[in-house]
C-alpha cells in the first residue's frame, strides 16, 4: 500500500491569495488551479521511502 504526503501552503499565503481573490472580479480558477497558485499539491513518496517501508 502505497502513501501519499500532502503539502499545504502557509497561513499567510491562503490569506494572501484569499484577499487578492475578494479583490478579482473574474470567476474563481478551478480547485487545481488554486492548489498550483498555492504549491498545495500531493507529494508522492520517493523510492527510498517505498524501499524503506518494506524493510519494516
Amino acid at each position: 500500500m502505497s502513501t501519499t504526503t500532502t503539502s499545504h501552503p502557509p497561513k499567510h499565503l491562503v490569506r494572501e491569495y484569499l484577499e487578492r481573490r475578494t479583490r478579482d472580479s473574474n470567476p474563481p480558477p478551478t480547485p487545481e488551479e488554486i492548489r498550483r497558485q498555492l504549491g498545495w499539491g500531493m507529494l508522492m513518496p520517493s523510492a527510498d521511502d517505498k524501499l524503506g517501508a518494506s524493510r519494516s
